[in-house]
């Protein structure tokens, strides 16, 4: 929530309420350690924000047809209190999309906490959103070794479902032994959600607002199903097409796509 008008001169008694959504400086016993508000308008804050592109080449290992771009308003921006990273229908090198992929490695990395994410997701076919973290040193190998995080992913052709999931060595859909969870929430292309995890050295949950839709335990079988005892970072994108979001094809006439995203907020 960005702003609150003014109360009218004669109001005699204050009632101080606790609004969801609105900014706190604590969350389930833990500090703020890190948030953007996206209370200032122009490119993401380069002191939080790198731009990922070094896997434009080779379509992120997924087949994905987009083109990651750099401080391009068209594909990041923020505006009204929102950022917006948004895919558009373009001619860019060999691709025929553009897109941004935002990432806060070395400039907000973290072992353990709570992640916060308050955003509304585009729609239409072939459209792929994703609200994840990646480990910031790689410490057990080359993905899927050193784990992954996916707070939220949106395909949009199934345009009610939302997908939390995580990856490690043993657990990881090259093989078809990722854990995960798939929830209904069938006005997430219009409604604002807070999609957030809380990870410990025990558990990870995922909540979409205040639901708890899914645990993924620490299973005590070593770094190949737990490597989740490192430091991540996190990603905001939105691709085109690829192995999942493009299994039934793209839809031109839903661009552009845009992901809003009202706040990000780490806790520990």
């Amino acid at each position: 929530m960005k702003s609150f008008k003014k109360l009218a001169p004669l109001v005699l008694l204050l009632t101080i309420v606790t609004i969801p959504g609105c900014f706190s400086g604590n969350q389930n016993g833990k500090k703020l350690v890190w948030s953007d508000e996206f209370d200032y308008e122009g490119l993401p804050d380069e002191t939080k924000w790198n731009y990922d592109t070094v896997g434009n080449s080779y379509g992120w290992g997924n087949n994905e047809l987009q083109f990651y771009t750099v401080k391009k308003k068209r594909n990041a921006w923020v505006d009204g209190g929102y950022l917006n990273v948004t895919a558009i229908k373009e001619k860019l090198d060999d691709f025929n999309y553009s897109s941004a992929r935002l990432t806060t490695k070395g400039k907000g990395d973290w072992l353990y906490g709570r992640m916060e994410i308050r955003a509304q997701l585009p729609g239409g076919r072939g459209i792929w959103p994703a609200i994840w973290m990646l480990p910031t040193d790689w410490e057990y190998g080359g993905w899927p070794g050193s784990g992954e995080i996916d707070i939220m992913e949106h395909v949009g052709y199934e345009p009610d479902s939302i997908h939390t999931t995580v990856h490690t060595g043993a657990f990881n859909h090259s093989i078809g032994t990722q854990k995960g969870k798939a929830t209904y929430v069938p006005d997430c292309e219009e409604a604002f959600y807070v999609y957030a995890i809380e990870w410990n050295k025990e558990k990870i949950d995922f909540f979409i607002d205040d639901d708890l839709v899914f645990t993924f335990n620490n299973t005590k079988g070593g770094s190949d199903e737990w490597p989740f005892d490192k430091r991540f970072h996190l990603i905001l994108n939105v691709a085109v097409g690829g192995n999942w979001g493009g299994l039934h094809g793209v839809d031109d006439s839903i661009f552009p796509a845009t992901m809003k995203v009202d706040y990000v907020r780490i806790y520990q």
